[in-house]
């Protein structure tokens, strides 16, 4: 279940949970399952969610890269990494203007999200919806991946992803 539809059943669930829990005569428990089934169905059946259509458009020669640091490099705990575009614009989350996206830096991801949802804010996903084109990162001792995927206005990648190569770095 996407993160829409997940955010909607929550939202329905709840509301009908309080509306059951307000009224004076409570219905048969088997009554009160039989309304949430029904009304989750018919609520979820009219949340969109993402496909081909709603997906942003990237030219094919759009191409996302680490400036730096650069692959194979051995880094401090705490250092700056810098993004580089070419082909598109960087525009904050929020603003729905072709040709461009912001980054999502991925750290010591194995396996891609998925490219038609929006991309969950996590410890290895961060988001950088302010159209922030560096940061400084502190990580660990070791070895480390770093990754670029430019989102949408909505933090969904585009129709044709920009992705960087990965790099793989070691932090002192």
């Amino acid at each position: 279940m996407n993160l829409a539809r997940r955010t909607a059943y929550y939202a329905v669930y709840h509301a009908v949970r309080r509306i059951v829990d307000s009224v004076a005569v409570k219905p048969a428990p088997g009554l009160v399952g039989i309304a949430l089934v029904v009304m989750l169905s018919v609520f979820l059946s009219a949340v969109p969610t993402a496909t081909a259509a709603s997906l942003s458009h990237a030219p094919e020669t759009a191409r996302a890269y680490l400036i730096t640091p650069q692959d194979g490099d051995t880094v401090p705990q705490q250092f700056t990494v810098k993004f580089g575009l070419s082909e598109m614009g960087i525009a904050p989350a929020g603003v729905d203007k072709d040709g461009t996206g912001h980054h999502h830096l991925l750290i010591d991801v194995e396996e891609l999200p998925p490219l038609t949802e929006p991309l969950a804010a996590t410890s290895q996903i961060k988001h950088f919806g302010g159209g922030q084109t560096e940061t400084t990162l502190s990580l660990a001792p070791g070895e480390h991946t770093l990754q670029l995927l430019l989102g949408n206005y909505t933090h969904v990648p585009h129709d044709n992803p920009v992705l960087s190569e990965k790099i793989s770095i070691t932090v002192q």
